[in-house]
């Protein structure tokens, strides 16, 4: 039997069988990563979509997804590549095919999102070298939960990173990821330390993980950090699994993004939420639009010409 190290699942996977994610299999005491460069979902995507707000706004990422997950989330959005096997079919697209893609289509940086991008992390690793070298930035749209040893290795070659911060509590991960809570704390914490730019996604869902007392806690964390960090609270809608769940009312999103500002975190935005004022960038200072968005697209961006707010002189923090 062989131990994956991988990610936080830590699976001990006998000879023949896979482990968690179903992407690793033991063969005569030899670990084999089975979705190497296969490639499920591949798209052109405004930066934004990651979402990444902080990160060269207005730029196009090349966005990349395979199979598998460590999660087993019952709202999951991907679904139907995070929890497929690779008989759905996939295309083979090398590291150098895919870094040329990426040059090709004038993308800034290229992303690997849409499943857990840790369970191909061979592939991943690969590109991000061969990335750095084009001078194409790199993107990981994480759960948050690969090993520590993953990180160690992946982190001089990464970018930047969204996490999904799924919610506060232990018991949340446990029942509804199959997962546990501090690992991803504790990678958050260690990417930000690293110097890797990161954004927090937390989707709120009714009843799960919304209530006052855990979204308390997940906004002082994350102001614990810095409180520089944008955050993304983001708009559940029924689906998969859950679709018997309703939808996240604005208002809680709303109150939620106030208790944010309260505990001093500058950059707090809400999605899913077409048409709101909480998609766009403002001044923490003195209230200035600088960079206002629909949807994906950004609409006006005031800090083209350097990243400080031109009403009041703020320096705003944008990789740009």
């Amino acid at each position: 039997m062989l131990n994956c190290q991988i990610c936080n699942q830590h699976c001990v996977i006998f000879n023949g069988k896979t482990g968690f994610c179903n992407m690793r299999r033991n063969e005569e005491g030899v670990m084999y990563s089975l979705n190497y460069a296969a490639v499920s979902s591949l798209a052109v995507d405004p930066i934004e979509k990651k979402p990444l707000f902080h990160f060269y706004p207005g730029s196009l990422s090349f966005s990349l997804g395979s199979v598998g997950c460590n999660f087993r989330c019952p709202y999951c959005q991907n679904w139907s590549i995070s929890q497929a096997s690779l008989e759905i079919g996939v295309r083979d697209i090398l590291p150098e095919e895919a870094i040329n893609m990426a040059l090709a289509n004038q993308c800034k940086s290229i992303s690997w999102t849409y499943n857990e991008p840790t369970m191909w992390f061979e592939y991943t690793y690969d590109s991000a070298k061969l990335a750095q070298k084009n001078d194409l930035k790199t993107v990981y749209v994480t759960n948050g939960y690969m090993s520590s040893e993953s990180l160690d290795i992946i982190a001089p070659y990464l970018d930047a990173a969204n996490i999904d911060l799924k919610g506060m509590s232990d018991k949340f991960y446990t029942e509804l990821c199959q997962a546990h809570l501090d690992p991803v704390l504790e990678n958050i914490h260690t990417m930000h330390e690293k110097g890797i730019h990161i954004e927090i996604t937390n989707l709120v869902i009714p009843g799960y993980n919304d209530s006052k007392e855990d979204l308390q806690a997940l906004v002082n964390f994350v102001a614990e950090i810095d409180v520089n960090i944008p955050l993304h609270f983001t708009r559940f809608y029924p689906h998969y699994q859950m679709s018997d769940i309703q939808a996240t009312p604005v208002e809680t999103l709303d109150k939620t993004r106030k208790m944010a500002k309260e505990a001093g975190l500058k950059y707090v935005y809400m999605g899913n939420v077409p048409g709101s004022d909480g998609e766009n960038t403002h001044c923490p200072d003195c209230g200035e639009l600088l960079i206002e968005r629909n949807g994906f697209a950004v609409q006006s961006d005031k800090l083209k010409k350097g990243n400080k707010c031109p009403s009041c002189g703020t320096k705003i923090q944008i990789v740009s």
